[in-house]
């Protein structure tokens, strides 16, 4: 059998010492970190330096879940995980673990990765882009000129037949068949107007659809002579103050409101068509009059100082 001489064994033992050392030093910093994520306690195993356990409740998305995971991952698949998600913003960026054994630890690392900012559930990675700039930079913004809030209307109106998406998709065409939505040019639009817009097939849109929005700007032209502008007569009804929601989840949000209920009645009175409570509510949340993004979405607050403004009614 093969004998170490005595010089060979102090050096060999001398390297242990330095190892366990700095796996010490390793343990103490994993330890210390970690805890800046998750509030748990690192506990010894008879299997590993850790036992990351209660780690991966916090990767998975239930008990049953972190079982197969215990089961299936590695410990250095796991420490390589949970480091790179405690590195620094800029470490962060470029840092991608050689595996990540389960689809939670994946999703939660994606999400940790992602700068993008928190938005209303119903915005999902499958959304449109056209539907998430609608969400980011018109939906829920205080509305007062009279083409825009005619342009809202006539949208919400086509929510009958189909949705954001697909409107927001032909908006430049609707502008350019409805002369921008100026309520006096559409209101003047004869048979034949009528006739060609609905037979365009790049539009879409109904000859009902067509003569309803026709027969809306109509109102609307009375509506400015009896209140001084379309946008005076619909905040009228709001006190020239938004409508500011604090959900918290998309199920909280409703299809349509008491103050809908009301604005409907009175225009249905005055000749409009297809606007009953639940499209005057898309078209309120359109406008901003009501604001009706989730209190954790980027945008709520955003909308919320628009609708403050000392000035924002003129």
């Amino acid at each position: 059998m093969y004998k170490a001489s005595p010089n060979r064994r102090a050096i060999l033992e001398k390297s242990k010492s330095v190892r366990e050392k700095e796996a010490k030093q390793t343990s103490n910093f994993f330890a210390k970190h970690l805890k800046r994520i998750y509030p748990i306690t690192l506990q010894r195993s008879t299997s590993s330096s850790f036992s990351l356990s209660s780690i991966s409740l916090s990767l998975s998305q239930n008990s049953t879940d972190s079982s197969a995971t215990d089961s299936t991952s590695t410990l250095e698949q796991r420490i390589s995980l949970a480091l790179g998600l405690i590195s620094s913003p800029r470490r962060r960026e470029t840092f991608v673990p050689k595996t990540i054994p389960q689809q939670q630890d994946r999703r939660l690392y994606e999400d940790f990765k992602s700068d993008e900012p928190k938005r209303c559930n119903w915005i999902t990675k499958k959304s449109d882009e056209v539907y998430v700039t609608f969400h980011d930079q018109q939906w829920g913004v205080p509305v007062y000129d009279d083409n825009l809030l005619f342009e809202f209307l006539a949208m919400s109106g086509m929510l009958m037949d189909y949705n954001w998406t697909e409107i927001l998709k032909r908006k430049e065409l609707f502008r350019e068949a409805f002369c921008e939505f100026d309520p006096n040019l559409v209101a003047n639009m004869g048979e034949k107007e009528i006739t060609e817009i609905a037979s365009n097939k790049a539009i879409m849109l109904q000859e009902s659809r067509v003569r309803c929005i026709v027969d809306n700007a109509r109102c609307i032209t009375k509506v400015v002579k009896e209140f001084g502008s379309f946008s005076s007569y619909m905040w009228g009804f709001m006190d020239y103050k938004p409508i500011i929601n604090k959900f918290k989840y998309s199920r909280n949000v409703p299809l349509r409101s008491p103050k809908a209920e009301i604005i409907s009645k009175d225009m249905i009175k005055r000749g409009f068509r297809f606007v009953g409570p639940v499209i005057v509510h898309s078209f309120m949340q359109a406008a901003g009059l009501t604001i009706d993004h989730l209190v954790d979405c980027f945008r709520h607050g955003d909308c919320v100082s628009l609708a403050e403004r000392p000035w924002r009614h003129i």
